[in-house]
C-alpha cells in the first residue's frame, strides 16, 4: 500500500496559506479593490482558489492581507455561513510587505512540519494530493508547482518555407516552465526568510535552491494567473460558458 494515500494525506491537515495583500492596479475596471477580491462570475478570486483546496479536503486557511485588507475580512464575515466547515484567519500583514514577508509575519500560526502556499491570483486544476505526495517523496524544504504560461498571443506553427501549417489561440505553451504557485513547504523555510522586507520570489527561493532543497512538481495541466485585465477577461470568458477546470461548478 502507497503510505501517502488520500486518507494519510488528508490527516496531515495542512494549513493553506494565500497571499492575499496585492493591489488590483492593472486591472483597470477594478483598481479600487484587493486583487484577490476582483470578482469572476458570482464570487471573488480568492474564493475560486479557497475552492480548489476545499474540494480536495483541505480547508484549513490563513489569509495574509495588506492593500484594503477589510475589504476581504468584510467578505468573510458576511459569508461566514458558507464557509462554516473552514477555519479562515485573516492576518493584517502592512501595506507595503512583499511576499516573502507577508508569510514571515504568520509564522506563529503555523506549527505542522509542512504546510501549502499559493499566491491570490492564480487558478489550476491541479491534483493537490500528488503534489503534496510528491514533495513527502523527495523530502525537501520547499516543492514549486511548474507550469507551462499561456501564450499571450496566438501561436504559429510554421513549416520551412513559412507557410502556417497550424494557428493556435491563446493556447497552453507546451516548452519552458515557470513558477505556477501551489507550493508545499516545510516549516523550516521560515528560516531562508531574512529579516528585510523581502519577496518570495528573491532571496528565499535563490537560497533554498543554492542549498539544493527546492523541488518542481510538474503540472501540465490547467493553469492560469489574472495579472491584468486581458486575463480577467479570458478567465470570466472560461467560467460564464460553465468550463472552469479549477473547479466543480457542481459543488
Amino acid at each position: 500500500m502507497n503510505k501517502f494515500n488520500s486518507t494519510k494525506i488528508n490527516k496531515l491537515n495542512m494549513k493553506v496559506v494565500i497571499l492575499a495583500g496585492g493591489y488590483g492596479s492593472r486591472i483597470a475596471d477594478h483598481s479600487d479593490l484587493p486583487k484577490p477580491m476582483i470578482p469572476v462570475g458570482k464570487h471573488p478570486l480568492i474564493v475560486h482558489i479557497m475552492r480548489i483546496y476545499i474540494q480536495q479536503g483541505f480547508k484549513k486557511f490563513i489569509i495574509p492581507v495588506g492593500y484594503k485588507g477589510y475589504v476581504i475580512k468584510k467578505y468573510f464575515k458576511k459569508k461566514q455561513k458558507d464557509f462554516s466547515d473552514c477555519e479562515i484567519q485573516i492576518v493584517e500583514t502592512g501595506l507595503s510587505s512583499y511576499t516573502g514577508t507577508r508569510l514571515k509575519k504568520i509564522k506563529h500560526l503555523i506549527n505542522e512540519d509542512n504546510f501549502m502556499l499559493t499566491y491570490g491570483d492564480g487558478l489550476s486544476n491541479i491534483d493537490l494530493k500528488k503534489l503534496i505526495r510528491f514533495h513527502i517523496k523527495h523530502k525537501k524544504t520547499i516543492t514549486v508547482t511548474a507550469v507551462h504560461p499561456p501564450a499571450r498571443f496566438g501561436e504559429l506553427e510554421l513549416n520551412s518555407t513559412n507557410l502556417v501549417k497550424k494557428f493556435e489561440e491563446k493556447p497552453q505553451l507546451q516548452s519552458g516552465w515557470i513558477n505556477g504557485g501551489f507550493f508545499v513547504l516545510k516549516r523550516n523555510f521560515f528560516n531562508l526568510i531574512p529579516d528585510e522586507n523581502v519577496m518570495i520570489e528573491k532571496a528565499p527561493l535563490a537560497l533554498a535552491a543554492k542549498k539544493k532543497q527546492f523541488m518542481a512538481f510538474k503540472h501540465g495541466g490547467f493553469w492560469h494567473c489574472i495579472d491584468n485585465r486581458r486575463d480577467h477577461k479570458n478567465i470570466e470568458k472560461i467560467y460564464k460558458r460553465g468550463d472552469a477546470p479549477w473547479i466543480d461548478l457542481n459543488k
